[in-house]
């Protein structure tokens, strides 16, 4: 039965079982329940107490960077401690294991300077580390030793033939290990893509999280070590590590930590070197419900009627990374069961999708968006989603297949809903096709969601807000973000969609028929019920799930 000793000593055999937990990388949490304790907090305050050491929160102190300039980098992974700043003579380190006093000798003599231990969160003495330090910085440390010692290393990219073997198998250990951790750090950070970018001195690596790019602190050495990156990369996706011309695209897929991770991977050719971006796709994150991204209750039951017509082309519209295919996805899982057929069309194929029959798009063999959908047709489906609407006869053929009696998805790059009727008579399909054949449309647009741990009130005066907030909505306070260790510092953790459903009318059809302007659409779209984007994501607020800013940031005013 677990006690609180937070205000006491521990005891000669709970010190004893604290550090064999510690030495064996078991989490404190599991530590404290061995010794009878109910928080990984009440065992650092016992150990604080029964070693006379303080504890220091380190989300709560700045660091002085100057100190870790002149600090012995690789002791630092080796005994993942942290330098935090002088005192009293002194210098003081944040340690995870308080029980290492020889790493501690070490690091006196080390530096020459008298150190003070202080007890801390493990986790947020390895955040610092990384952040500070960079990722993957103790693995480019080892590099960097075998290259000054033993001259193991080879730059890749200079190597041929048999030499290029050779380097590969001497470094595989190395250059896998530092991959793995720039693949392992992203996903731990929830990202969706990683970029490794080439520039003229150092290498640069930024992971979009929650839809925005964050750069990753790296060691300025790392750059020497480019070409070994993406040439283990190359490896890993099956594509050649000696073409460095034309632009290659690949997939890996990984275990890591026991989730599924596909990774698909670009790489083009640029001014310093190649570039390198990859979508993660985490398996164990997937879930496809229209009730999970965010839609209205209003919404949700008119996106409801639209997905279960006979026929007709249901539109998502939106930019790139606006989560139109996550909710085509979600509208195919609502529908499928055994009486139904349903094929899609993709490039590339995200996600595969359990009994809905899926083709990958391969345009340099001709199998394009318009061939397949062709060929789909000779397969007696009832539902087809064609990835993207491209071209006139991609448009054309979508179109054909929804006045054979078939339900067609498709997405669009549109600003709005509205829009969606002007740009398929754009790309040359009659504007009475057009209004005959499309049901709906659904613009959407991705917003970060408020961490819950740590946001609080909004209280900048009215005046700062944009003029079209409707304040005599909001019951409750509106939140800002704030940052805290839950969220990497950010403020945000998670995204949810914010949507405009524009459902087809007699009005609406004449209007599309008439090649009318996209403001007249969207006017009589509104007066029928129809709440726009920005109407929605201020409801998001109002509700506190996002903010202010998020809607400013991918919405303008109507």
């Amino acid at each position: 039965m677990s006690q609180d000793l937070s205000n006491a000593r521990l005891d000669r055999a709970q010190l004893a079982s604290v550090a064999d937990a510690i030495k064996s990388g078991q989490s404190l949490d599991v530590a404290a329940d061995q010794i009878g304790l109910d928080s990984q907090e009440a065992l650092l305050n016992g150990l604080a107490r029964s070693l006379r050491l303080q504890i220091v929160d380190l989300s709560e102190i700045e660091i002085d960077e100057s100190i870790l300039e002149e600090f012995p980098v690789r002791l630092v992974h080796r005994h993942e401690f942290f330098p935090l700043y002088r005192r009293g003579g002194a210098l003081v380190i944040a340690v995870t294991n308080p029980f290492d006093f020889q790493a501690i000798d070490t690091l006196s003599a080390s530096t020459g300077e008298m150190v003070q231990p202080v007890i801390s969160d493990p986790t947020q003495v390895r955040d610092l580390i990384k952040r500070y330090l960079g990722v993957g910085a103790e693995t480019i440390d080892g590099l960097l030793a075998l290259q000054r010692d033993d001259n193991e290393f080879s730059d890749l990219e200079s190597l041929t033939g048999q030499d290029l073997e050779d380097a590969e198998v001497a470094q595989q250990a190395s250059v896998v290990r530092l991959v793995n951790e720039i693949l392992e750090e992203a996903i731990e950070a929830r990202a969706s893509d990683i970029h490794i970018e080439a520039q003229e001195k150092r290498i640069k690596i930024r992971y979009r999280i929650d839809g925005v790019l964050q750069k990753q602190s790296t060691p300025q050495e790392m750059h020497q070590f480019r070409a070994a990156i993406i040439s283990r990369l190359k490896i890993m996706a099956k594509l050649n590590i000696a073409e460095k011309r034309v632009p290659q695209d690949g997939r890996i897929k990984l275990r890591i930590k026991g989730r599924e991770i596909d990774i698909r991977l670009s790489i083009i050719p640029m001014l310093h070197g190649e570039g390198v971006v990859m979508r993660v796709l985490d398996k164990a994150n997937l879930s496809f419900s229209l009730k999970g991204i965010g839609m209205s209750e209003e919404v949700y039951l008119r996106f409801q009627n639209l997905i279960r017509m006979p026929h007709g082309i249901v539109l998502v519209t939106g930019p790139t990374g606006s989560g139109k295919t996550t909710t085509l996805y979600s509208a195919l899982s609502e529908i499928k069961n055994e009486e139904t057929k349903i094929i899609t069309t993709e490039d590339p194929i995200e996600y595969q999708l359990e009994g809905i029959n899926q083709i990958q798009v391969h345009s340099k063999v001709g199998l394009t968006f318009a061939a397949s959908l062709r060929s789909i047709l000779r397969h007696d489906p009832d539902v087809v989603l064609v990835g993207e609407i491209r071209d006139l006869e991609t448009a054309e053929n979508a179109t054909q297949a929804s006045l054979t009696g078939h339900l067609v998805f498709s997405t669009l790059h549109t600003n709005d809903s509205a829009s969606a009727f002007m740009r398929l008579a754009d790309m040359g399909v009659e504007p009475f096709l057009v209004s005959s054949t499309v049901e709906g449309v659904l613009a959407q647009r991705l917003v970060r969601k408020l961490c819950p741990d740590c946001c609080e009130p909004d209280t900048r005066p009215r005046s700062e807000f944009p003029s079209d907030f409707p304040f005599e909505r909001a019951s409750k306070p509106i939140y800002r973000p704030v940052g805290c260790p839950s969220c990497r510092g950010n403020g945000y953790r998670g995204r949810l969609g914010i949507y405009e459903l524009l459902t087809s009318s007699d009005e609406l059809r004449e209007l599309a028929t008439k090649r009318a302007a996209t403001n007249e659409i969207k006017a009589v779209a509104r007066r029928n019920g129809m709440t726009t984007l920005r109407e929605d994501g201020w409801e998001k607020v109002i509700s506190g799930v996002t903010t202010v800013d998020e809607v400013l940031r991918v919405t303008k005013m109507d």
